[in-house]
């Protein structure tokens, strides 16, 4: 019997890997930045755990920004903050 692999992906907040299903997917397309919650949309994407803690920490070392090749600014990721806390979990 195989046992099916799980897809993982490291989240630039906390720099843990984690299965893909754990974590949000963060995509550019078209010099347009959103949230996809299916992880199937088309662009670049950066994943992070579904804490605020590790937005905080993407944040602030501009990891978003680095991995996305892009630069964000202060409202672009405040909006995606509070996208991202409609999908944060309460630990």
């Amino acid at each position: 019997m195989k046992t099916k692999k799980i897809p993982m992906r490291r989240c630039v907040g906390c720099m843990e890997s984690k299965p893909k299903r754990e974590l949000i997917r963060i995509v550019t397309y078209d010099g347009e930045v959103k949230l996809d919650a299916t992880g199937k949309a088309n662009g670049r994407g950066v994943y992070l755990c579904k804490s605020v803690d590790c937005f905080e920490k993407a944040k602030k070392r501009k990891s978003i920004n680095r991995s996305l090749n892009i630069e964000l600014n202060e409202e672009q990721l405040n909006l995606l903050f509070k996208e991202l806390s409609q999908y944060e979990e309460k630990n």
